[in-house]
């Protein structure tokens, strides 16, 4: 004879049951520890060190930070962000053309030529299936093609790739002036402080754009639900 009883559930099973979607807190600690890694302590290290040994020094302290993070990401088996080695790679460009041409000026002439170069990849990135924000959203939320291709998501992602655009190209043109009219010690200073400014308020505006849609289109999960086993029935005979 068959009777409800209440007994354990496997809470694998239980947890199968439930849907994957990341709490709005979830991606807003994805975002910020990736901008905090590839953009925030980069820029503070480099002026620090920049302060107290120099700009070579600063230089070669600024990427040994994004490869070395890039390398305990890949020990601890975690995955690195697009975001790090996008910064990875322009630092190893700028610095390199450095050393080789032996001029701290060339090293900051080439973000104005860098941002231009980004920002002009996401522009013409708004003309394909796959605008640049959409090819780095994996990284902050799981994505599928189904999700990709929603209306309200597509157009998040060509309103967001132009925005990084437009903001490239301003980026530059502040940083081509700034290094014509400024010294190098007013030029590093006010750079860190005003495009790290700058950075994390886009990050902020573009997350607040992604969580709104986020929430129209229900991606956003409830907190984690702490079930106890002993409490669900299970089905078990006498």
């Amino acid at each position: 004879m068959a009777s409800q009883r209440t007994t354990p559930a496997p809470t694998t099973a239980l947890a199968d049951l439930l849907p994957h979607r990341p709490t709005l807190l979830s991606v807003v600690r994805r975002v910020s520890m990736s901008l905090l890694i590839a953009v925030v302590i980069p820029a503070v290290l480099f002026y620090g060190v920049f302060a107290l040994a120099g700009i070579w020094t600063a230089i070669g302290f600024a990427l040994a930070w994004s490869y070395g993070a890039i390398a305990w990401r890949f020990v601890t088996r975690r995955r690195a962000s697009g975001l790090l080695y996008l910064t990875a790679i322009m630092l190893t460009g700028r610095t390199l053309l450095s050393v080789v041409a032996d001029s701290t000026w060339l090293y900051f002439l080439q973000p104005v030529i860098s941002d231009g170069v980004v920002a002009l990849l996401f522009l013409l990135s708004l003309a394909s299936a796959r605008p640049m924000v959409a090819r780095l959203a994996g990284d902050f939320y799981p994505m599928d093609h189904e999700l990709a291709m929603r209306p309200r998501v597509r157009r998040l992602f060509w309103h967001l790739t132009a925005l990084w655009a437009v903001l490239g190209l301003a980026k530059g043109s502040v940083t081509l002036w700034l290094l014509q009219s400024q010294s190098l010690e007013t030029f590093v200073l006010v750079k860190s402080i005003l495009m790290l400014s700058v950075n994390v308020l886009a990050a902020v505006a573009t997350v607040a754009l992604a969580a709104y849609v986020a929430r129209q289109e229900g991606l956003f999960g409830p907190p984690l639900l702490h079930v106890a086993p002993e409490l669900v029935p299970v089905p078990v005979r006498d």
